[in-house]
């Protein structure tokens, strides 16, 4: 029987309260409130409650622990996920995987835990006056956070999704690397993606936001932050829908708290959204804007051999081969891993229906599939897409795919086609609905070089979204500073990867962790006085 931390700490009274169940209006007070429980609220959380502050997280989704989660994709999407793991563009040409549930999308991401890239770095200081933000600075700050999370190269060895990718590789001299994984003693499951039921994935769910709650933090799960209060200059308070029992509509009751500071980390989408409900002071139209994916394409192969990708690490082969030979201004640079593969996840993602669709499914422990991860935002060419809200204040992202994002999924979809007949595939299928099955790479060439790349034909989808309160020294280009204090409003901050200026060209959530463990401790020391201790 594998432990829970949640019942012990909640018997010992940790102050973590289900909004749906309360029976009037809640007002607090605190000397931080912070919408959200990701990586980077998740991260601040644990900083700043124990630096002394009186912390209050407020959290959208349910709490659900390492007892709720059975590996099952029915139960783990509705209860998991933003919109049920069905959160899609304006013109639904994008599928976005988001989490929704306290410890946000590090309770149900793959583990992948990389730096920032240099290249990014030195973009941001060049475009957007973030002169502080280079290595010297940062990388203390990653290996504060890395050791905080466990995270270390995966020495275990990778499962056969993931040979693939490095055994074709290999053979074309495309050079491949090991991911770093953020986990302590995990069972090498693969179903990561449905919360980990062994608690080896070093979450926000398991590590941050219990050690905030040891310290007097409290958390309101089920609770909607709808928009704060302004002052002048300075956010009074925040007020939040306590959710029906579903956890989706709101319900009679409000939760309002009162602050000295505010934290939105929502995650980029909810971020932006909150502060667009909110009329918060927007003098040069940037909030919301530039809202970066990485947009994904998928190419699947039947291989001769099993493969069941559903088992063993999700995520631990990659290759950055085609970001670095990729100048930043030049064609979109790509990132090439593998995701896991699971009944529900293969059968929505796979194009085509019927016999055809049945037939791939019927060989789904053969399937091994790799996916490209483009670079956006780093060019003219490449302006992201834009937050806006719904008639209701719901989120909505609209992203245009360019033709020079299309001209990157073409290159990717047939450098993936490539490397799975070099790793032994018997037939690769572009995720495409025009694309057929083809069997040597003269086909794939030609049918990929004719495959008309549209929104819904093409297969698009992003785990990972950035940007929409860009960072930058302007406040004509940006939305915060440097250290994520919002321009106009004093003591409002952006604390989540909303705050980056562009996509970062690899997995975010380790450049959350660390940029916001840098600016939540200069936020604790601006509020103590005093120099935060080093968390570990």
């Amino acid at each position: 029987m594998i432990h829970d931390p949640w019942k012990d700490g909640l018997a010992r009274g940790w102050k973590a309260y289900d909004a749906s169940t309360f029976d009037a209006d809640r007002t607090l007070e605190c000397d931080v409130a912070i919408v959200g429980t990701g990586a980077g609220g998740g991260t601040a959380a644990e900083i700043l409650s124990r630096a002394g502050l009186s912390v209050v997280m407020i959290e959208e989704g349910p709490l659900r622990t390492s007892s709720d989660f059975h590996m099952v994709e029915r139960e783990a999407y509705p209860q998991l996920y933003q919109e049920s793991a069905g959160r899609r563009t304006k013109d639904k040409g994008i599928v976005i995987l988001q989490g929704r549930a306290v410890g946000g999308s590090t309770t149900v991401n793959w583990t992948s835990s990389f730096r920032t890239p240099p290249e990014t770095l030195d973009y941001w200081r060049a475009t957007f006056g973030l002169h502080e933000y280079d290595r010297a600075e940062l990388d203390p700050w990653y290996a504060m956070m890395e050791r905080r999370l466990g995270v270390h190269p995966w020495n275990e060895p990778p499962n056969p999704n993931n040979e693939a990718l490095r055994r074709g590789g290999e053979k074309l001299g495309i050079p491949t690397e090991v991911i770093p994984r953020n986990v302590r003693g995990c069972y090498n499951l693969g179903y990561c993606g449905m919360g980990c039921p062994t608690n080896a994935k070093q979450s926000m769910l398991v590590t941050t936001v219990p050690t905030a709650l040891e310290h007097g933090a409290t958390l309101i799960s089920r609770a909607r932050a709808q928009h704060v209060v302004l002052s002048g200059d300075r956010v009074t308070e925040l007020v939040c829908a306590a959710l029906d029992s579903s956890g989706l509509a709101p319900g009679p009751h409000t939760v309002t708290i009162r602050a000295k500071r505010f934290i939105a980390a929502g995650g980029a989408i909810n971020t932006p959204a909150l502060l667009l409900r909110s009329n918060v002071p927007n003098p040069h139209g940037t909030l919301g804007t530039r809202t970066f994916l990485h947009p994904v394409v998928v190419s699947a192969a039947l291989m001769p051999e099993t493969v069941a990708a559903f088992a063993g690490a999700p995520q631990s082969i990659y290759s950055d081969h085609f970001l670095h030979t990729q100048a930043l201004d030049g064609p979109i640079g790509f990132k090439l891993e593998v995701p896991p593969i699971h009944p529900v996840l293969m059968a929505t993602t796979m194009a085509g229906f019927g016999r055809a669709h049945a037939a791939l499914m019927a060989e789904f422990a053969n399937v091994a599939v790799i996916i490209a991860l483009m670079r956006d935002g780093f060019h003219s060419e490449s302006v992201g897409g834009t937050v806006g809200l719904r008639g209701d204040g719901t989120p909505l992202l609209d992203y245009p795919i360019s033709e020079y994002v299309w001209e990157g999924a073409r290159r990717s979809l047939r450098t993936m086609a490539e490397i799975q007949f070099a790793s032994g595939a018997r037939s690769v299928l572009p995720v495409h609905e025009s694309a057929r099955m083809v069997t040597s790479m003269k086909e794939a060439d030609e049918m990929i070089a004719a495959l008309p790349m549209e929104i819904l034909r093409a297969f698009v989808t992003s785990a990972h979204v950035m940007g929409g309160c860009g960072m930058g020294a302007d406040p004509a280009r940006s939305v915060v500073a440097g250290d994520g204090r919002h321009h106009q409003v004093e003591n409002l901050y952006v604390f989540d990867g909303s705050a980056f200026p562009t996509s970062i060209g690899a997995n975010p959530q380790l450049s959350i962790y660390g940029i916001m463990a840098r600016n939540a401790s200069k936020l604790a020391q601006e509020m103590t006085g005093r120099v935060p201790e080093p968390i570990a």
